[in-house]
């Protein structure tokens, strides 16, 4: 990973329980409430940040999901492919579950790519009991695949969607079927810390433009979605394991840089509740013709 990545390229929003889920806040939450922010914060910063499971969330964070369902949707995609690409699949935790759900009459050929090393480790241990290989290329790199390979391409929340590839790897009649992260995705939360960032920064990511890029490449696009979510923050704890996990968001995050905003943002829940920010997402079913 690198901080060029643009913010929550790759932040969460997988199937249950791998990410935050939009359930009531649990007892965790409760006991989260009367902790100090000294214990709630070198809580966050001694988790584990490996691979792409969110469960620890459960109870201190919580984030809306999509209404379309990538993950189940994606599972129906790969009961119809034969041959089927993951691009950046992180720790393989959504197409794993696409997998479990599409059962048997999966497609018998699935690849999947990843650029960030500890993901990759993750993804392949995830995957190769599923006949998954895990293949390490960087996330700005050529697919590392010939000419119309595959019949479904899949991502969810690739860094930057590069659509002339994309459209080289699919085959004629071939699908590519993503959610992709949309412009000021959690920016309540990055201005917390940054402060206002720039109008162009803000316009990152604008599903219309990336339509317009898809079809450039060639690409028909059957249809485009978006979504605006509401996430909540419960403890100050999640805020610090959150921006540890998802460095992008505020690149060099660390407690001691930050500590006196942390401060503030505990001090700010206890007295009002969940810090509020909103997730950005939009789904794409695109088309080599």
């Amino acid at each position: 990973m690198s901080d060029s990545r643009s913010p929550d390229a790759r932040a969460s929003d997988s199937p249950p329980p791998n990410s935050p889920t939009s359930n009531s806040p649990t007892s965790n939450s409760s006991s989260s409430d009367s902790r100090s922010f000294d214990d709630l914060v070198a809580e966050g910063a001694s988790v584990p940040i490996e691979g792409w499971d969110f469960s620890w969330f459960q109870g201190r964070a919580t984030e809306a999901r999509p209404s379309w369902g990538y993950a189940r949707s994606m599972a129906g995609r790969l009961t119809a492919a034969t041959a089927v690409l993951d691009v950046q699949t992180g720790g393989g935790e959504v197409l794993d579950f696409a997998l479990d759900a599409a059962g048997p009459d999966r497609a018998p050929l699935v690849v999947a790519t990843e650029g960030w090393a500890p993901n990759v480790v993750e993804a392949s241990r995830l995957l190769r009991p599923r006949g998954v290989p895990v293949v390490a290329s960087a996330d700005d790199a050529r697919l590392p695949f010939a000419d119309g390979a595959f019949d479904l391409v899949v991502s969810r929340h690739p860094v930057e969607p590069h659509w002339e590839d994309v459209a080289r790897v699919l085959a004629p009649g071939g699908t590519y079927f993503a959610q992709h992260v949309g412009p000021a995705s959690v920016f309540e939360l990055v201005e917390y810390f940054l402060g206002p960032l720039p109008e162009t920064t803000r316009r990152q990511r604008d599903p219309e433009r990336e339509r317009a890029d898809a079809e450039a490449a060639g690409l028909e696009v059957v249809e485009l979605r978006a979504e605006r979510l509401r996430m909540e923050f419960l403890d100050v704890g999640a805020v610090v394991h959150f921006l540890r996990k998802v460095v992008w968001m505020v690149p060099g995050f660390t407690v001691e840089a930050y500590r006196d905003r942390l401060r503030d943002l505990h001090e700010h829940i206890r007295a009002n509740g969940p810090f509020v920010a909103h997730s950005s997402r939009h789904l794409f079913d695109a088309r080599k013709p």
